[in-house]
């Protein structure tokens, strides 16, 4: 089964401070360990929202709204990591993309690079860019009722690109209530059972997992969560179909 685990925006994430170079090594060692063992498929952190769009398609409109801005609603239905030449290159896919997808609110977010956080230089030349297109969930979503629309709006999206970037990976996450999520707060933290009937907190990244049960998940949420320290941290399943 494939997992995503996702954190969520802490204050010091929201007023612009890196993460502390600790977290880095210690995230970076739990990445290379999984990615050895066969259980990490892929993942990505995103810059803080002032570099973010908000993207609201109604009546066949859409709405652009740039970053910054505080969290909505957050609860997410999918995701699709792609590969562009700039930042009004991703709003335009991410624009096709919400059209073909119907009422539905898409998040625009830039991926954070290894040189974003010293790791290493930023390579010479013009370096394409990844953001991820995050779609929010609907009370229909919710009840277990995906989108139709999604598969075409996904085919879609990876012919728009064209020449002009990638469709690196997409994936429709199960609702909520078939996930779990634990607060900040103490070393081993206490995992609450969904529905969740909001969620305001901004995403900051995920990993992709793939593992045998969600108690399993849960295990490596857990390693995950005691890294990040002060963020509220979910784990949903992914649809297998």
């Amino acid at each position: 089964m494939r997992f995503m685990v996702m954190h969520k925006v802490d204050a010091k994430m929201a007023a612009g401070g890196q993460p502390d170079p600790q977290i880095i090594q210690n995230m970076g060692a739990l990445v290379q360990e999984s990615l050895k063992n066969g259980l990490f498929i892929t993942g990505a952190g995103l810059h803080r929202s002032e570099k973010r769009v908000r993207i609201k398609s109604t009546a066949g409109k859409c709405q652009v709204s740039p970053g910054p801005y505080s969290g909505e609603n957050e609860l997410l239905a999918s995701y699709a990591m792609i590969k562009v030449k700039s930042l009004a290159d991703a709003v335009t896919h991410a624009q096709r993309y919400a059209l073909a997808e119907g009422e539905c609110e898409v998040e625009v977010g830039p991926v954070v690079e290894p040189w974003d956080l010293g790791i290493m230089p930023k390579p010479a030349g013009d370096i394409p860019l990844q953001v991820l297109l995050l779609t929010k969930a609907d009370a229909a979503f919710e009840r277990g009722n995906p989108n139709q629309q999604h598969g075409e709006a996904l085919r879609r999206l990876a012919e728009s690109m064209g020449d002009e970037g990638a469709l690196l990976a997409a994936g429709t996450l199960t609702p909520s209530s078939k996930g779990v999520r634990a607060k900040p707060g103490s070393a081993m933290r206490t995992w609450v059972d969904g529905p969740f009937a909001e969620s305001k907190e901004l995403i900051a990244g995920f990993s992709i997992l793939e593992l045998p049960t969600l108690r399993d998940a849960i295990a490596w949420a857990e390693r995950y969560a005691a890294i990040l320290s002060d963020a509220e941290v979910d784990v949903r399943g992914l649809r297998e179909d």
